[in-house]
């Protein structure tokens, strides 16, 4: 199935005229600077939330994140698209679809990878792996070992983007899905620990050259206790420039920027929950030293 711009109206999408909430849309690149846009737990929003929601009247929804992106790569040459999992669950589009839906509008808008978070096990290891056919991007998933399962080989432990001056590794950390997920749903997926993982991670890609590091994590930004959050993460691997951050559904609207004994900083960003925001970053060099600005933007309202 096919699913362009007539076919999502089918579907029920907002069909209505749209009017989008400021954003600065003035190219930041000029060849050298990086923008990356970045999403999480979407969870099967497809539409904009009702006009008689509390909090969220008529906002978010794919057709303004589609076309608000479509806008940003007008502007800016060096441009990369992320999301950070649970990008199933929670509206009717995923009982019915099963992320058919969900997936091949990521497609459409040209992500350019994504990680799993435990949301997106709902459907089972069967249900993933029969959806990943409509994906035009890779899932990257670094802490999951997927050995004798029909997700062996399916997705990628990191991946390198070259942007104008960058070169940006990619790796991807997903929650631990013991007592989050059913059994029956991840089956033989082995869970590794996140630091450990990500300080190999981290070596490999510098090795190959990058002068970026991402990580796309399921972990959640903080937690009251010892858990492993993408604040601790921050903490004990330094070398990680930027954590694309979801779970925790936090609305961090100019990131977390941390700062390392080293000099070395790490931006730790998250979008909040259900499409309502585009995260926006703008990665800049002076002088050897990498720079980032952050902001969140409204997508659409009705």
């Amino acid at each position: 199935m096919s699913l362009n711009r007539r076919d999502f109206l089918k579907y029920g999408a907002l069909a209505s005229a749209a009017s989008f909430m400021p954003i600065d849309l003035v190219s930041s690149s000029q060849n050298t600077n990086l923008c990356i846009l970045h999403t999480n737990d979407t969870h099967s929003r497809i539409d904009p939330f009702p006009a008689t929601d509390s909090k969220y009247p008529n906002m978010g929804g794919v057709l303004g994140r589609m076309a608000m992106i479509e806008l940003m790569r007008k502007s800016e040459q060096n441009l990369l698209l992320f999301d950070a999992g649970d990008i199933f669950q929670g509206t009717p589009y995923f009982n019915y679809f099963k992320g058919e839906i969900e997936i091949k509008l990521m497609s459409e808008m040209k992500y350019d990878a994504a990680t799993m978070g435990n949301h997106d096990f709902d459907a089972g290891l069967d249900g993933f792996e029969k959806q990943l056919k409509h994906a035009r991007f890779p899932f990257i998933t670094s802490n999951y070992l997927f050995k004798n399962t029909i997700l062996e080989g399916r997705t990628v432990e990191n991946e390198i983007f070259k942007k104008g001056q960058w070169k940006v590794g990619v790796f991807g950390l997903g929650i631990e899905l013991d007592g989050l997920v059913q059994k029956i749903q991840f089956k033989e997926t082995e869970y590794l620990d996140p630091v450990e993982v990500a300080q190999e991670q981290i070596k490999q890609l510098k090795r190959k050259g990058c002068n970026l590091i991402v990580c796309l994590s399921h972990l959640g930004y903080k937690y009251k206790n010892a858990k492993i959050s993408d604040l601790l993460l921050a903490e004990k691997c330094p070398e990680i420039n930027i954590i694309i951050g979801g779970h925790t559904h936090s609305f961090l609207e100019n990131g977390h920027l941390i700062r390392h004994l080293d000099g070395k900083e790490t931006l730790v960003v998250q979008t909040g929950w259900g499409g309502i925001n585009l995260g926006k970053i703008i990665v800049e060099k002076k002088d050897n030293h990498i720079g980032f600005r952050s902001c969140e933007s409204k997508e659409i309202r009705v």
